[in-house]
């Protein structure tokens, strides 16, 4: 079965790859219109030392930003979980500064605090991904059933006590949830940033510079890198599940 949850992906992306290149080469785009998946390896000979020094510094801010979303998301979702009031009154907010496009606050951000590139970008990064850590939290508590919590307080048991025997693996699997979507918000925070911020660096910097040169294979390597560490971090936190809340997986029948 781990075998096959290994091969899968990677057919499926073999295919993806294939059809790529067959819809570009069907419609004869030349690389300057269209870069095909074979347009791309001489892009990572050529700047291999830049996709390691970018790739690393999105990475790392992406990380850190996620990081920070999931302290803050917690906490907060936990305030709104346990409190019907504070529900009532931080849920608009949260909603309201959701719908606003990351995209607009981007340039705000950059100027607010110019020359602070790494501050810039995991704070857009933590500001992308906060939103579904703390609505998933305050779910997973605001749902638990109250025959749990007369029992254990019947019992003795403390507050605390029954937040980590009960309210926390409840929440676990719809944290995981959200933590999954997370990881894919804070990469496009990170690279937000990186392109817009005229002290950009990472590979969203190496992106612009690459649709500034008209050098389609290099933007499209770039696109690549970024899908590949996400699906990294994304299997990175299918680990953490499986090791936190592997018991509440259900196999289809």
């Amino acid at each position: 079965m781990t075998l096959q949850k290994i091969l899968v992906p990677i057919a499926a992306m073999i295919v993806f790859g294939l059809l790529w290149e067959l819809l570009v080469w069907a419609n004869g785009w030349p690389n300057y219109v269209m870069a095909s998946p074979s347009d791309l390896p001489p892009a990572y000979a050529k700047y291999w030392e830049l996709f390691l020094v970018m790739g690393w510094q999105t990475l790392w801010r992406t990380v850190v930003g996620l990081v920070v979303a999931i302290i803050f998301g917690v906490l907060v979702g936990m305030i709104m979980g346990f409190s019907r009031v504070m529900r009532d009154a931080l849920y608009p907010l949260l909603v309201g500064f959701n719908a606003v496009p990351k995209a607009t606050v981007v340039p705000i951000v950059a100027l607010l605090f110019v020359g602070a590139h790494d501050f810039n970008t995991i704070l857009i990064a933590f500001m992308i991904s906060f939103f579904p850590i703390a609505v998933s939290v305050s779910i997973g508590l605001s749902t638990l059933e109250p025959e749990y919590r007369d029992i254990l307080r019947s019992l003795g048991a403390s507050q605390t006590t029954i937040f980590w025997k009960i309210a926390l693996p409840k929440t676990l699997p719809e944290f995981f949830g959200a933590l999954k979507v997370a990881v894919t918000l804070a990469f496009i925070g990170t690279n937000l940033m990186e392109i817009v911020s005229p002290h950009g660096r990472g590979l969203g910097a190496l992106f612009d510079s690459g649709k500034t040169n008209s050098d389609y294979p290099l933007m499209f390597a770039v696109l690549i890198a970024l899908a590949l560490m996400g699906i990294l971090l994304y299997y990175v936190v299918v680990a953490l599940e499986k090791v936190f809340a592997g018991w509440a997986e259900r196999t289809p029948g």
